[in-house]
């Protein structure tokens, strides 16, 4: 926008009122579909069976210094849409936008990069981790690769990594398998790290963990990013730990987005039917706080092709929902919601989570 000056000088350009900080990435109508073959002669046929999006018209952003959750059952595509950010996924769709470049264009360096600056921890470090090198050679190994800063100085290098995750440095001669489930959680966020990325994404990183170590694992995440200025995306099926580490959410299920928004005001006014029965699933310490909503469990919600694919596990579908398949609507507050009853509108949240 420019603004004319009675005085004839040339215009000068007006720089618009600051809206906010800019996502590092952005990710618009990503969609990735797998081939599911029904039975082992399929397989050996190398018969086409049925396609299924695990991904259906995903988009989300996320800005500079926050964590984004994305929560849902199992099946509902959470890890494949982390995967397809760093490609190890090939999307089909959509476009993945990171730090200005196009992510699903890269090749080769750029590729490399991109890989660099998002770094993924993975459920299982047992298997992310080479069994045949010991921890210290495994951090430095990363580091080198991508030429990091100070990793010509090997053992103070992996001693610097090992002490952000508070582990001691005579760590670095053991292998994984000398390690207990934490503290190869541990390096393998070490090792994420090496790399010096900008977003870290947590795969589950804690779900296979007893609850002591996860708690001392959240606040080991929330430390380093304040610590390193680190950018995160959360991905977990239960919503207490999504509660505990991140600033929005984004619940899925079967593929899609079905509720988004701030953390606090998603939890405390649920909006969705699917997300109030999430909620209502997280043991609360008051015997007397709870939803009145429950999951109707049922597996038909896979084989709806018209209409809203949650309807049938929702007490409150109606006729409406059959024919409709509900995209997501602001809902006011930052928040976007795919329900057409929207039943819960103006009701009670989930005080106290």
């Amino acid at each position: 926008m420019t603004v004319e000056p009675k005085d004839g000088r040339v215009p000068q350009p007006v720089e618009p009122p600051d809206a906010g900080p800019k996502p590092i990435l952005v990710v618009e109508g990503l969609r990735k579909e797998f081939l599911l073959r029904r039975s082992l002669g399929d397989r050996l046929r190398r018969s086409d069976g049925n396609r299924v999006a695990a991904v259906d018209d995903v988009s989300f952003n996320l800005t500079p210094g926050e964590t984004l959750g994305i929560a849902g059952e199992s099946g509902s595509g959470k890890t494949t849409v982390v995967r397809c950010l760093i490609r190890l996924v090939e999307p089909d769709a959509g476009s993945i936008t990171f730090g200005g470049h196009d992510v699903r264009s890269a090749s080769g360096g750029e590729l490399r990069d991109v890989r660099r600056r998002m770094q993924m921890v993975f459920q299982d470090p047992h298997a992310s981790l080479n069994p045949r090198l010991k921890v210290g050679d495994a951090i430095l190994e990363a580091g080198r690769v991508h030429k990091r800063p100070g990793a010509s100085d090997g053992d103070r290098f992996v001693a610097n990594l090992l002490e952000l995750v508070n582990l001691s440095a005579s760590v670095s001669r053991k292998r994984p398998r000398e390690l207990s489930g934490g503290q190869r959680q541990r390096v393998a966020i070490a090792r994420a790290l090496a790399v010096g990325p900008e977003v870290l994404i947590a795969d589950e990183a804690v779900s296979a963990l007893d609850v002591s170590v996860q708690a001392q694992l959240l606040n080991l995440f929330d430390d380093l990013k304040k610590q390193l200025g680190l950018t995160m995306i959360f991905v977990a099926h239960q919503l207490s730990i999504i509660a505990q580490t991140a600033d929005r959410v984004a619940i899925m299920y079967l593929g899609r987005i079905i509720e988004q928004g701030p953390v606090r005001d998603v939890f405390q006014d649920a909006q969705h039917p699917y997300t109030r029965a999430l909620l209502a699933a997280i043991p609360m310490p008051d015997p007397d706080q709870h939803l009145e909503i429950a999951f109707q469990e049922s597996s038909a919600g896979l084989a709806v092709t018209e209409g809203c694919r949650y309807r049938p596990r929702c007490p409150y579908a109606q006729l409406v929902c059959e024919r409709t398949d509900p995209r997501l609507e602001p809902a006011g507050s930052g928040r976007l919601v795919a329900c057409i009853p929207r039943p819960f509108a103006h009701g009670q949240g989930a005080e106290g989570l």
